[in-house]
């Protein structure tokens, strides 16, 4: 299919003013009483949702006095959250509410539900973990599972913490085909490879999460599943006719618009095929976000650009011209411009000079605040503080997340039927972690409960940074174990095209099948990782590096839960998509 010719219009350097319709519902009395007794730098304000750090701030800091003055002179519409615990989430949240002349709109990453961003926290030098939201596993964890029941009980369940702490807007689900092994950003966050399974996981997702008070936001429009590009470091190009981007990048977008999804993340990505451009991003295209998305999909809910600060933006556009390219595209909600006040300033003076009608920036603001009316904020911007632990991260949830991961764990190779292990108490175990230096729960949870089995086990922890020499001692002391588990912490593919594990991690494992020294190989995030390790003797994909995806990985070693799971993404010249082998509970 041939771009349309309104997008085929579209060139480089052209940004016309988006021309699609205002909001098909009639605005509420609030809203539409708001809007009219708004200055021009009240609406320009309302587009704006700067980013702020979910830690405790006192009065006075510089953290505090930055978002305070954000919300209270600058006037922005609202805020994305990250990183802190439910509380002090929702404190620092009901505090910039107090500030704010009208009610704010707050959204958060949270892909793998609300501890993808409020879970983790951990007390040093004791290291206690804190707690937290519920941390799911991955969303390809979902994929590997392969029941949509699930997809609808996390889009759930993040709602219900989500609205517990203040946020109404989870940017999730992920709605990207992740058909590129060596694409260094999406990776698990993606529901898998096949549009299909993405657009039927994520649908469900979406009606689960809208069900239960939250706005559902899909991203990465059209979609950034084929790219081998970070777009926080440069512009990823997908040179893809249209005919394979209606087939593949935009089948999930449509059956999730057709589920009722109330917004949609832009993606810092060139469609060449419908820009006509290869140095368009399409946040910032007309061509995608008003005639494909708008138009050609009649999408009539929020549209969020993804963050511009990246470089994907701020290298060719700067910072002041592309939050009003963004909106002259068609975006609603400019999410975390590089500075608020320069940002309200820039979209004010395009309207002054004629560049921006304020028609095309009442439509904006029209869309949000009738989504805040409709959330009830005229009626009530606080979050309940004291009803948080009844709400957030409660066993029930916990259960639900812990379904998945039992539902998702995946084994692709289990040469001379190595599992299901027979857990010898007396056993001379070694369990190998490699992880970021600073990632201190990895392995804490999978090496907790295989001690529990193998008394003796031993552990080592590894990082990009340790020398070879360590692995030379390490495989003396694998070479005299009964088992050696490697344990590898990687969430997606390296940016500079080097294979993902180290080349000594490589060597160890192919020495120990040289050895016959029996070993387990278990990715707890990137599933294509086998291609490092290719002589592994099992090879097991555990989704994410979750508390309830390590015990489930830890679980089905022993055959203490049937292995289930089936991959959602082909690993190339090794396994296709759907391949699994499927082991029964071990009998005893």
């Amino acid at each position: 299919m041939a771009a349309s010719s309104a997008g085929a219009a579209r060139v480089a350097g052209e940004t016309p003013t988006a021309d699609y319709p205002a909001p098909a519902e009639a605005l509420g009395a609030w809203a539409s009483s708001v809007l009219e007794s708004m200055t021009l730098e009240e609406k320009a304000g309302q587009l704006l949702m700067p980013w702020m750090l979910g830690d405790f701030a006192p009065a006075g800091s510089e953290d505090f006095e930055r978002m305070a003055e954000a919300v209270r002179d600058d006037g922005v519409g609202g805020v994305i959250v990250s990183l802190g615990t439910p509380s002090e989430v929702a404190a620092k949240i009901n505090n910039l509410q107090s500030l704010a002349k009208y009610p704010l709109l707050v959204g958060a990453d949270l892909e793998s539900g609300a501890g993808y961003r409020m879970r983790g926290a951990v007390y040093l030098p004791n290291n206690i973990e804190l707690g937290g939201a519920t941390l799911f596993p991955s969303l390809m964890a979902v994929g590997a599972a392969g029941d949509d029941s699930l997809a609808w009980e996390m889009g759930r369940i993040t709602a219900v913490e989500a609205r517990a702490v203040g946020v109404h807007l989870p940017f999730a689900p992920v709605l990207d085909v992740n058909n590129n092994p060596d694409n260094p950003v999406i990776a698990t966050r993606s529901f898998g490879e096949d549009p299909a399974e993405v657009a039927r996981l994520g649908s469900a997702f979406v009606r689960g999460l809208q069900a239960h008070g939250a706005i559902a936001t899909g991203k990465h429009f059209p979609g950034h599943g084929d790219t081998g590009v970070d777009s926080h470091v440069a512009l990823p190009v997908i040179r893809v006719d249209r005919e394979r981007l209606d087939r593949v990048e935009l089948r999930p977008f449509r059956a999730a618009v057709d589920a009722g999804m109330g917004a949609v993340m832009s993606a810092h990505v060139s469609i060449p095929s419908v820009t006509g451009s290869v140095s368009m991003p399409s946040t910032l295209s007309p061509a995608v976000l008003s005639d494909l998305l708008r138009g050609e999909m009649g999408f009539e809910g929020l549209i969020v650009t993804d963050a511009m600060n990246m470089a994907a933006i701020t290298r060719r556009f700067g910072a002041r011209d592309a939050v009003v390219r963004a909106l002259e595209a068609g975006a609603d909600i400019i999410l975390m411009p590089e500075d608020p006040r320069e940002a309200r300033e820039s979209l004010v003076a395009a309207v002054r000079s004629g560049r921006v009608s304020e028609a095309r920036l009442d439509r904006s603001v029209a869309r949000i605040l009738e989504l805040k009316e409709r959330m009830g904020l005229d009626r009530e911007r606080y979050t309940d503080i004291f009803g948080i632990h009844r709400k957030v991260g409660i066993p029930e949830h916990v259960e639900r997340a812990t379904e998945i991961a039992e539902a998702s764990i995946t084994l692709l190779r289990n040469r001379r039927n190595l599992l299901s292990l027979r857990g010898t108490r007396t056993a001379n175990v070694l369990s190998v972690t490699y992880r970021a230096r600073n990632n201190l729960l990895a392995g804490r949870y999978f090496n907790d409960r295989v001690r529990e089995t193998y008394r003796r086990l031993s552990t080592a922890y590894l990082d990009s940074g340790v020398a070879d020499s360590e692995y030379d001692r390490l495989l003396s002391r694998g070479s005299r174990s009964d088992l050696v588990i490697v344990s590898a912490y990687v969430a997606a593919a390296r940016t500079d095209g080097r294979p993902n594990l180290p080349e000594a991690l490589s060597d160890f494992v192919e020495t120990l099948a040289e050895r016959r020294v029996p070993h387990i190989v278990i990715s707890f995030g990137n599933p294509y990782l086998l291609s490092d390790v290719p002589e592994a003797q099992a090879y097991m994909l555990a989704w994410s590096a979750s508390e309830v995806s390590q015990i489930a990985a830890a679980r089905a070693l022993f055959g203490e839960i049937p292995i289930r799971g089936r991959t959602p993404t082909g690993l190339p010249s090794l396994f296709d998509i759907g391949d699994g082998i499927q082991l029964p509970v071990r009998g005893r």
